[in-house]
């Protein structure tokens, strides 16, 4: 615990840069929810890469979002869903975590 103190206080005295990582997300959707998963990624901070076509009325959207926004993402497309999309992810890389969600971070309890 003082350890962790510690290193927020430090943190919060000098210019640290935090990172965060990355994953890049590939969700297979119905095509009339396209619109919806893409929203919803970019509402966690995502950003939409592209599109490709399935087939079967279904499309990839491919994203890159960082890993704490995905956190709940299974339940919440389920629900956007019903169901009818699944995913997958993959750790691509780390970057600087926004100076708004980084100052959270370093702020002393």
């Amino acid at each position: 615990m003082a350890g962790a103190l510690a290193l927020k206080d430090a943190a919060a005295a000098t210019k640290v840069i935090l990172l965060e990582p990355i994953d890049e997300v590939s969700v297979l959707v119905p095509d009339d929810l396209v619109g919806a998963v893409m929203s919803d990624l970019s509402g966690r901070r995502g950003r939409v890469l592209g599109t490709d076509t399935a087939g079967d009325e279904r499309t990839v959207v491919k994203a890159e979002v960082p890993q704490i926004e995905l956190t709940r993402y299974a339940i919440d497309l389920r629900s956007l869903s019903h169901g009818a999309a699944s995913f997958t992810r993959s750790f691509v890389r780390y970057e600087p975590m926004p100076e708004s969600i980084a100052a959270r971070m370093k702020k002393p309890d």
